[in-house]
């Protein structure tokens, strides 16, 4: 597979990933942090640091924009949850630094 082709299957796949965590609002970011390491944000993190890499403009308010779909506050304000304790609880666990 030469390498245009391998990076248009990644960005479609990114896109894809994008997509499901948009429709997944009821998934919580702490959630995903306890299970797989990362969250929306990792993500809009990640693109804003490859945007920097380039020489690109882009803002964390932006980054997070492409990838929640939605200014991040509104997102919020729509679907993020207070975390539980058992939730708190596992973050710290698996979190440890």
């Amino acid at each position: 597979m030469d390498d245009k082709t391998r990076t248009e299957l990644e960005a479609a796949a990114f896109r894809r990933l994008v997509q499901h965590l948009r429709e997944r609002t009821d998934v919580q970011n702490i959630d995903l942090m306890n299970l797989a390491g990362f969250c929306r944000n990792c993500l809009s993190n990640w693109m804003k640091e490859a945007a920097d890499a380039r020489g690109l403009p882009m803002s964390k308010d932006e980054s997070r924009e492409i990838v929640y779909g939605m200014p991040y506050e509104e997102w919020r304000a729509k679907f993020q949850k207070e975390a539980s304790p058992e939730q708190k609880a596992a973050f710290e666990k698996s979190h440890r630094h």
